[in-house]
């Protein structure tokens, strides 16, 4: 008999799709409840997070899963192992599943990622990097520069969401590197438009995040924090901008133009308006060029993302259309494949 492969949630939710499967998955327990059914049976519930997605099971008392349930606080780092499928409506579930919990040198593999994770990690990060080397404003430079600095740890794990898009360890980190390589491209085509200011607003847009939805170095599931709570993600990214740029050498460029004191508000503008109206919790609609397309590369990346999320979570309701995404407004249909290449070609 073959050994059981072991799997992230993603890989688990894609190769299923063809069928039942035997399959070992490692992950967090991120919320762990007892309840009971409909006819008083009662059952555990358990919600499993691991790098970049999160699976729901369910433990029935005749099974050996419901007395490890008993003994598994939330926040154990475990291993399910069991039979996995797809079932229509309810998505991915298991089956006939039993756990144990990681020994400490598991669990510490298990935060540290795939070496895929950690390879696109790094990509994503240097990406930051290299954008913000690439800055002609001196100021702008060294503000991206000390704050990749000072926080790059963090922004390493911090989410960009806890529901809708990005919505687990490193998302904001892809999500800030995919508006990144976005926003470098659109500067090619309208090149009237302030580049340095663009994309240091870019790096900074959601920098809140790190104080909002950032699970701890060993962790998947993001503590609530008192900060995050009260003055939300906007505001936290307007005080640490001005809390990083006091720490600047201005003297130094006192003769540039434009001043200091305007590069510094423009770009508060760009963190402030960039929900891009009052009602999604900006305080300031966009009123520059370069706010509205920060903004609009902001939507285009999560929005795409909740596509590409629910083609693979969202259960098919016909062929090739999925379950509708509230956040979407729509019920996502499958996208036409490109034509191949002709042999002439």
């Amino acid at each position: 008999m073959p050994p059981i492969s072991l799997r992230t949630i993603s890989q688990l939710r894609q190769d299923s799709r063809t069928g039942s499967l035997s399959s070992k998955l490692r992950g967090q327990v991120d919320e762990i409840t007892k309840k009971e059914s409909a006819n008083g049976k009662p059952f555990w519930e358990l919600k499993l997070r691991d790098f970049a997605d999160s699976l729901t099971l369910r433990a029935w008392t005749d099974t050996a899963a419901f007395d490890a349930c008993e003994e598994t606080p939330r926040g154990s780092c475990v291993e399910i192992e069991g039979d996995f499928l797809i079932n229509g409506a309810f998505g991915l579930e298991g089956r006939r599943w039993r756990m144990r919990l990681l020994t400490p040198e598991e669990a510490r593999e298990l935060f540290a990622g795939t070496p895929e994770t950690t390879a696109a990690t790094d990509r994503d990060f240097s990406c930051l990097q290299d954008a913000a080397a690439s800055l002609a404003d001196p100021r702008l430079k060294a503000l991206c520069a000390l704050f990749l600095d000072e926080y790059g740890e963090r922004f390493r794990r911090a989410a960009a969401a806890r529901f809708n898009h990005h919505a687990h360890r490193g998302g904001l980190l892809r999500h800030t590197a995919q508006m990144m390589r976005s926003a470098s491209a659109l500067c090619g085509v309208y090149s009237h438009l302030n580049r340095d200011l663009l994309l240091t607003g870019v790096l900074f847009h959601d920098s809140g995040k790190l104080w909002e939805m950032c699970p701890p170095e060993f962790g998947f599931e993001m503590p609530r924090e008192i900060r995050g709570e009260l003055l939300g993600h906007i505001s936290i990214g307007v005080e640490l901008v001005n809390a990083l740029w006091r720490k600047l050498p201005l003297e130094d460029w006192k003769s540039l133009v434009p001043a200091s004191e305007e590069v510094r508000l423009h770009l508060l503008h760009l963190v402030a308006s960039h929900h891009g109206e009052l009602q999604f919790g900006s305080p300031i609609e966009p009123k520059t060029p370069e706010a509205a397309l920060l903004h609009f590369v902001d939507n285009i990346d999560a929005r795409l993302e909740m596509f590409a999320a629910a083609y693979e979570k969202q259960p098919e309701i016909a062929p090739g259309i999925h379950e509708r995404v509230r956040a979407l407004n729509a019920s996502p249909v499958r996208p036409l494949q490109s034509i191949a290449p002709t042999a002439q070609e």
